[in-house]
This record gives C-alpha cells, sequence and structure tokens, in this order.
C-alpha cells in the first residue's frame, strides 16, 4: 500500500521557529578606475532608439493621405468593419482558434 503525502497519523512534526542571526553588512563595490563602462545589450540600445522615435510613420501616412483625396486608395467597408469587431473583441485573424 502507498503511503498517503502530508504528515501521518499520530506523528509530532517538529514547528518551532528557529533563531536566524543578523546578515552581516555587505560592502558596496566600486568600480576599478582602469575598468570600462559596461557595454549595453543590443535590445537596450534599440529599444532607446525606437523611443526617441515617433510611433507612426509620417512618409506612409503621407503617402496614404494623398491616395485617398487623389480617389486612388480602396475602401472596403466590410473590411473595414471586420477589422474594427476585430479590435473590439481582440481577435487576430491570424490565431489558430
Amino acid at each position: 500500500m502507498v503511503d498517503p503525502i502530508g504528515n501521518k497519523a499520530g506523528a509530532v512534526a517538529d514547528r518551532r521557529i528557529a533563531p536566524v542571526a543578523p546578515a552581516a553588512a555587505v560592502e558596496t563595490v566600486k568600480p576599478a578606475a582602469n575598468e570600462a563602462a559596461p557595454v549595453q545589450s543590443t535590445a537596450a540600445v534599440l529599444s532607446g532608439e525606437m523611443a526617441a522615435k515617433p510611433p507612426i510613420d509620417a512618409e506612409r501616412v503621407a503617402k496614404i493621405r494623398k491616395a485617398i483625396e487623389d480617389g486612388r486608395f480602396p475602401i472596403y467597408p466590410t473590411t473595414i468593419a471586420d477589422r474594427l469587431l476585430a479590435l473590439k473583441l481582440e481577435w487576430s485573424p491570424n490565431d489558430p482558434a
């Protein structure tokens, strides 16, 4: 027969709290004068560059705006409605659901 997990009947568990000594003080490490500054990771550099730029591609927006003004930009109300509903429902057409 397999013993159950947990405390066994009749067993006394020692649940006293053990005293803990305070931790020793830790000295801060100062960099040596001849040490080079740490190199930033590529991701940190890239995220800093992207944060400095606006998240909008102004050139692409200008092209689309010009195409709409000239009547060359195709507008399909059903596609717009589908995408608005997908955005509202947080659904992606690429999800395999």
